[in-house]
């Protein structure tokens, strides 16, 4: 059967005039032509994606082009912009704030969002389907909405302040908005159902023998939980915290109500180099500093993902 399989991808030569058998130069050779596919023919379909490339093109990739030209363009060539970016305290102290806020956001985004998810997948299914359609319309209700609603219960008067006046657990209002506080409270609200959709898929997805062997194995509940269920959940946990850092770097309503001047982040100071001070030149350097930091994190992502076609372990 291998001998018909090789004679298949050869070719042989015919034999000389003298009718002997052919010469060993003239030996079966392997058949290149054959499994040469022209260029032509191997893009014959991409004409198909031509329209897709011109929307792309023109909507996506010009005006991205002409956003880091005017970073390096305006008011003068050079880098002054990007320069003037870190050296100036006060636009360093924005870089920081929106690092800061984008990290806290996370944290508690991934510890609200894991005890939610959990509990979604260990209640009996009708509950968790009821609990799963809450936490979808909390996404499908408007932002601005729920940013008001927000400012509305931490403000001086608001609601949380009254209960905790009335309770006895402090004797005057905390200021919880305009600062980091009220920022990063709103934010972690907006963000944990890009936490619980991730994560529960795959709770859901863990076989729950697993766990069980591990009980059998002789593992307490704690060494079962870090060693055996919060490896498997990892894959949900290292997509849904990376979504929110990223969103959260480029929010922009939800800091801009909540937050306070000392608190600004990188889109409301993009926003006000724009309308206010007419600067395109920084707002541009900024905009492309925030393109760039996210297109980092998500080559790491696709890094760090076993099934990424970039993954560690395709490396040649």
């Amino acid at each position: 059967m291998a001998g018909q399989i090789k004679m298949t991808a050869v070719t042989s030569r015919p034999s000389d005039p003298a009718g002997g058998a052919s010469s060993t130069t003239g030996a079966a050779q392997p058949v290149t032509d054959t499994l040469y596919v022209p260029l032509a023919q191997r893009w014959k379909g991409s004409r198909n994606l031509l329209p897709a490339l011109i929307f792309l093109g023109l909507f996506f990739f010009a005006p991205l082009i002409g956003l880091l030209l005017r970073g390096v363009l305006e008011p003068t060539p050079g880098l002054g912009n990007y320069e003037q970016l870190f050296a100036n305290s006060a636009y360093a102290r924005v870089l920081f704030n929106t690092f800061s806020v984008a990290g806290l956001v996370t944290v508690f985004s991934l510890l609200l969002g894991f005890a939610l998810a959990w509990a979604i997948t260990l209640v009996p299914r009708g509950w968790g389907r009821w609990m799963l359609n809450i936490v979808l319309l909390s996404m499908w209700t408007s932002l601005l909405a729920r940013t008001y609603s927000w400012l509305v219960l931490l403000q001086a008067s608001g609601v949380i302040n009254k209960v905790l006046m009335a309770v006895g657990i402090i004797h005057q209002p905390l200021e919880m908005v305009h600062n980091l506080t009220g920022v990063v409270i709103g934010m972690s609200y907006i963000m944990i159902p890009f936490i619980v959709l991730p994560l529960q898929a795959t709770m859901a997805a863990i076989d729950p023998m697993v766990l069980q062997a591990g009980s059998i194995c002789g593992a307490r509940p704690w060494t079962n939980f870090f060693r055996v269920f919060l490896p498997l959940c990892r894959p949900g946990l290292f997509s849904g915290g990376l979504m929110v850092f990223v969103m959260s770097l480029g929010y922009y309503v939800t800091p801009a109500l909540l937050g306070g001047a000392q608190d600004m982040m990188l889109p409301e100071f993009i926003v006000q180099q724009v309308q206010s001070f007419l600067n395109w030149g920084l707002a541009s350097a900024a905009a492309a500093l925030l393109i760039l930091i996210t297109l980092v994190l998500f080559y790491f992502y696709l890094k760090l993902q076993p099934e990424s076609p970039v993954g560690a372990h395709h490396a040649r």
